[in-house]
């Protein structure tokens, strides 16, 4: 049996295991997830982050959800990545690269914990999404998607990572955890979807909940936020700059023209650090 450090961190309530992969042998992550993502019998967390060596970046940020698969992107946990380093002295630069499964992406230190993260021009192809609602370049804008409980309007964007966006009246009320793994699952989505939804209080802000690809609700999703703000001006609903609130706290979200990228801004916080057992305890869940 060996000690794994480890350090939990969070961004607007969507919270992380971080772990260091270049100085550390590391378990199969997949294993890792299984054993101590249960917020009851392990530590907790929405997403394992894992701090690996780039050849093409100034870092690697692999990306694991709950349920022990790995993703693409995660607008929350760059933002706790790069508090991470630089707490660590690993780079004392305002701006770093980090390269991620659905690119590289380039957060940028503004003080007090807040980080704005250029993430990328929004995908919007159908095919590059990845989904079956459209074809051809058209983006795919309020289309009718049948699941078991009805029908819901759907706007998709892919922010490295895939997104179907859902605009409702109210939010509080809002059929999260029926339609959120329906519409996860789809079968117009091959790589399965994370779904947001969303209510628009005014041009300059948006209300929003996340149903999280292998993970559930979560309290905030960074790249979901991106998403909704590219729906929601796909839309007309909103102004280029608008405040999107989660249930875990606000993000803004700039998108300044089609051929923009789109900047988050946000916190990022660490909680506490520690170690590991592995293998785990044999009563822990695996």
């Amino acid at each position: 049996m060996r000690k794994i450090a480890f350090v939990k961190m969070h961004g607007a309530g969507n919270d992380f295991v971080v772990l260091d992969g270049r100085a550390e042998n590391l378990p199969e992550l997949a294993n890792f997830c299984h054993a101590y993502a249960d917020r009851n019998f392990g530590v907790g967390f929405d997403q394992l982050l894992v701090l690996r060596e780039s050849e093409h970046a100034d870092y690697r940020m692999e990306i694991w959800n709950a349920e022990g698969g790995e993703v693409e992107m995660c607008g929350n946990g760059i933002r706790a990545f790069f508090k991470y380093i630089r707490d660590r002295g690993l780079s004392n630069s305002e701006t770093i690269q980090v390269e991620t499964l659905g690119g590289i992406v380039s957060p940028r230190w503004i003080g007090a914990d807040q980080i704005a993260v250029d993430m990328g021009p929004p995908i919007l192809v159908p095919k590059q999404i990845p989904t079956s609602l459209g074809t051809g370049d058209e983006p795919v804008v309020n289309v009718d998607l049948q699941i078991n409980s009805g029908s819901v309007a759907v706007t998709c964007v892919s922010m490295g990572n895939p997104h179907a966006v859902v605009f409702v009246n109210d939010i509080e009320n809002a059929p999260v955890e029926v339609q959120g793994p329906e519409i996860e699952n789809h079968p117009a989505f091959p790589n399965r979807v994370n779904v947001e939804f969303v209510q628009r209080v005014s041009s300059k802000l948006l209300r929003q909940r996340t149903w999280e690809r292998g993970v559930g609700e979560t309290l905030a999703c960074g790249s979901g936020a991106c998403a909704t703000g590219v729906a929601a001006q796909l839309l007309d609903l909103c102004s280029r700059h608008v405040a999107v609130e989660l249930r875990g706290g606000t993000l803004e979200i700039e998108w300044d023209s089609p051929e923009s990228s789109v900047i988050m801004t946000g916190p990022a916080a660490e909680v506490f650090k520690g170690e590991l057992l592995w293998p785990p305890s044999p009563e822990t869940p695996s």
